[in-house]
């Protein structure tokens, strides 16, 4: 029986992640992986959660699980929301909600907000799964090319001026996948547009507490005073991403219509969780293992970067961030990278190609991303030595 006839035609039309089916390539433990998107295991605090977990199902029992309310587990609502107004990004009439993992906040927003045909502006290259989640709602997806700092805004309101746009998906500090950080300007500036085209934009910002180098920059958020910005953050970068505890910040009324639809999509995030992170903050120095953690991504950013100056041919360029866990190499045109992934997997080293940043993901393309959190200094080292002689091969 042929039950693809029964799918909606938005849902029919998206492949399953690339990242995903990599990982599966690339499963074999003598293949040294730059294809990863997540925080180092060795930095989470496990010890300190076998604790709390037990404390919490032996002492809290029924509190952590039994259902909670869909907004959040109200002491961890309430102080990251504290931590939120500490960092300037909050006003007084915004409101959160707890999701489950900052990817819920960008699909319950896109649940809210987009219908079939809605424009969607997006950085090119960005984020796999909150394309995807666009794409599942029906949403027109508009490309924008990505500058040093930022997106191109010139190109961002051509579009604005000839498409009905109803938000802008953006990826300010430390993107993913370029692991670039818009300038206060640009932000300035972007809000500026939204405000001009009458469209909303959702901040996307996982990786923005773990900055190694350079100055914060305020999120966009923070410049708003009309309601027009929705902010997802999470606490998956700095403590653990199996947790799935994220969060979702903007006005009141755009809130209430997320917590209705995650009452439809899983009812509320898991309480022990929530729990765990709550009690992980507030007896410990949640501040310092953050610095932690940023000061070994630098180290091993910093690592990366010096082997691909040393081992890398000149026709490849990269980005230099000042925090995240992300660089992005550039080949020279005619070059495509999954085609080359193919090459580099039999020399038992992996990255992400760039086709699977892209609106159109069947395009070649002639980027790729590496991640420098998980892997140790012995396997950057050896890895980019190795890719190296690969993209020598292919220039």
């Amino acid at each position: 029986m042929n039950n693809g006839k029964f799918f909606t035609s938005a849902v029919a039309s998206m492949q399953a992640s690339a990242i995903r089916e990599i990982f599966k390539l690339v499963g074999q433990k003598d293949i040294i992986s730059f294809a990863a998107g997540i925080p180092a295991p060795e930095l989470f605090p496990s010890k300190e959660w076998a604790r709390i977990a037990e404390e919490m199902l032996t002492q809290k029992p029924a509190s952590a699980l039994i259902y909670g309310v869909t907004e959040g587990y109200w002491p961890l609502r309430e102080l990251t929301k504290q931590r939120m107004v500490h960092a300037g990004v909050c006003s007084p009439d915004d409101d959160l909600v707890i999701t489950t993992g900052a990817q819920q906040a960008i699909d319950l927003a896109a649940k809210v907000l987009l219908e079939a045909g809605d424009g969607v502006i997006v950085e090119k290259p960005s984020f796999i799964g909150s394309l995807n989640s666009f794409r599942s709602y029906g949403a027109q997806l508009f490309d924008v090319a990505l500058e040093p700092d930022g997106m191109d805004l010139a190109q961002a309101e051509e579009i604005l001026k000839t498409q009905k746009i109803k938000l802008i998906y953006t990826i300010p500090t430390f993107q993913n996948p370029a692991g670039l950080t818009m300038s206060l300007q640009k932000r300035k500036d972007l809000l500026a547009l939204a405000q001009k085209y009458d469209a909303l934009i959702l901040e996307d910002n996982p990786y923005g507490e773990l900055r190694f180098k350079g100055e914060v920059v305020p999120a966009i958020k923070s410049m708003d005073t009309e309601g027009r910005v929705i902010y997802a953050g999470t606490y998956s970068k700095t403590l653990a991403p199996g947790i799935r505890v994220g969060w979702c910040v903007a006005d009141k009324e755009i809130i209430d219509r997320i917590v209705v639809v995650k009452q439809v999509n899983d009812v509320h995030t898991p309480v022990l969780n929530q729990m765990m992170v709550y009690e992980y903050i507030t007896r410990h120095d949640f501040e310092g293992h953050i610095a932690e953690c940023a000061q070994v991504y630098g180290e091993r950013c910093a690592l990366m970067l010096s082997c691909m100056a040393e081992h890398f041919p000149d026709e490849c360029t990269y980005t230099k961030p000042e925090g995240g866990i992300f660089i992005l190499c550039t080949m020279p045109e005619g070059v495509d990278t999954k085609n080359m992934l193919l090459k580099a997997v039999e020399k038992k080293v992996a990255y992400v190609p760039g086709n699977t940043f892209m609106v159109d993901i069947d395009a070649p393309s002639n980027i790729f991303r590496l991640n420098f959190s998980v892997t140790t200094p012995e396997q950057i080292t050896t890895g980019v030595a190795i890719l190296g002689e690969v993209l020598k091969a292919n220039v």
